[in-house]
């Protein structure tokens, strides 16, 4: 089976959540400010800019690597994060589709739950998470890491059927970045922690996977030269 001639997998923009949650756990407080679904959550006006940036590297690619293919997850914070890009490059793309496959970790009963909230609602978690791990922690209806990996390497495998030979941008969530390392290396908890204790994937970075050879290599991952400076 062939593979696509190369893969870009860029992280939305900076989020809502991003923003509410490390504040809200860092004062322990069980409300975040955010209400809704993790779906909806939006992108903050430094994620809108941070888009924009990715627009414009967009736009300084040469002709024939400009992406061919573009998929996002269906949560509005990527779906966002592309559209703006794709407006900011000037460029004409192929309409984007999203897969159901590219979601953010799910995390069930605890989404858009913080520390505190799990804490008093799910008082068992805590304990549970640290027995566990981060990494094989699965929350009551949620994934495990490992569960992101089985729906990455479906979606993997039918990317290379239906599309070898071209060149794909999928805009994501951090997760899926670094899980998608973990499939397309075959690394195992250990090798995917490592990634993952290096630094976190930041906002609107990008990572790239080149297949040429025939085999999707790592090019570079989780760059943000592009970006405007500020912590993401």
């Amino acid at each position: 089976m062939g593979v696509v001639a190369e893969l870009i997998l860029v992280r939305h923009g900076q989020s809502a959540s991003n923003v509410a949650f490390p504040k809200a756990n860092a004062a322990g407080l069980v409300d975040s400010g955010l209400t809704g679904r993790d779906t909806d959550v939006e992108l903050t006006p430094f994620g809108v800019e941070q888009a924009k940036a990715v627009g414009r590297w967009l736009a300084g690619l040469p002709a024939e690597l400009v992406p061919e293919v573009v998929i996002t997850s269906p949560y509005l914070r990527a779906r966002e994060t592309w559209r703006i890009a794709a407006a900011a490059s000037g460029l004409a793309f192929a309409a984007p589709s999203t897969d159901d496959r590219l979601v953010d970790r799910l995390l069930g009963d605890l989404e858009m739950l913080t520390e505190a909230a799990v804490a008093q609602r799910f008082p068992d978690e805590p304990a549970r998470y640290l027995r566990a791990g981060a990494y094989l922690y699965k929350p009551p209806n949620g994934e495990a890491f490992g569960d992101i990996a089985v729906r990455l390497a479906s979606f993997l495998a039918d990317l290379n059927r239906d599309h070898a030979g071209r060149r794909v941008i999928v805009t994501a969530h951090d997760s899926v970045v670094l899980m998608m390392r973990s499939v397309i290396e075959g690394l195992d908890l250990d090798g995917t922690a490592r990634i993952a204790d290096s630094g976190h994937v930041r906002n609107a970075s990008i990572t790239r996977f080149d297949g040429a050879s025939g085999k999707l290599l790592l090019d570079h991952y989780n760059t943000v030269d592009h970006l405007p400076v500020e912590e993401s």
